[in-house]
């Protein structure tokens, strides 16, 4: 592989869920898979740009100009796009050598439940980011302790955020429900504790949603954890104060 190639593939390792608009140039181009489903996306031509272990790259791509209206598009049929711009001038990278590659980084992570530029969302539609962990001490057990049937379907947790407006609503649900109440808040995207999203009994769920809904580690998820960001965020000692949430 090319040192560019190298360092794209370096990058896009780190982004493996987004497709990753990498900048070249006047064009944000896209390699490999990623082509491939940009290109179907969007209706643009798919081409080739040299090999890798002997076989034909796909690339496409769109002119940086135009960026927001084809991130619009993606994001509509749910992908999440990681923006990798250059971060030095070409100048800077000729003088480390001739084959030196200009410095790049991912700059931006745009997602469905995430976006906030007026361009990108839609003025009649709600935009939420939605957040699933199974929770214990829930309506599973209070169902087990009086007996109900219903106990073994386990309890959720769902939390949901406009991010644009800060509106946020919280909710517990069942497995039996979760389809339902999910479909009610109707989310953007969905970001889903690992051991609940490949939880067998619930694939049935996540095949219906599709692409909304994406794995996140469970560290993410840990309660105790996120209780420490809140108060170090708001320079507390603990979250106490602000009630029972």
């Amino acid at each position: 592989a090319t040192p560019m190639m190298e360092q794209y593939i370096e990058i896009k390792a780190a982004h493996p869920d987004s497709l990753l608009f990498y900048r070249m140039g006047d064009f944000y181009e896209l390699f490999f898979d990623d082509a491939e489903k940009a290109s179907r996306a969007l209706g643009i031509v798919l081409t080739k740009r040299g090999k890798h272990q002997g076989l034909a790259i796909p690339m496409c791509g769109v002119p940086v100009h135009a960026a927001d209206d084809y991130l619009q598009k993606l994001i509509g049929q749910g992908f999440r796009v990681a923006v990798c711009e250059q971060i030095e001038d070409p100048a800077e990278a000729k003088k480390r050598g001739g084959k030196s590659v200009v410095r790049r980084d991912v700059v931006r992570l745009v997602t469905p439940g995430t976006i906030t530029e007026d361009k990108l969302l839609a003025p009649s539609e709600s935009s939420f980011l939605m957040a699933l962990g199974r929770v214990k001490g829930g309506a599973e057990q209070r169902s087990r302790e009086r007996g109900s049937s219903t106990g073994n379907q386990g309890c959720f947790a769902l939390a949901w955020i406009e991010i644009s407006t800060g509106a946020f609503r919280v909710a517990e649900t069942s497995a039996d429900r979760l389809l339902a109440d999910v479909f009610r808040v109707d989310p953007r995207e969905l970001i889903v504790a690992e051991p609940v999203f490949y939880d067998p009994e619930l694939k049935p769920v996540f095949d219906v949603l599709g692409r909304i809904a994406s794995p996140q580690p469970p560290s993410l998820f840990d309660s105790a954890s996120a209780a420490g960001r809140i108060a170090r965020f708001f320079e507390v000692a603990t979250p106490d104060s602000f009630g029972t949430f």
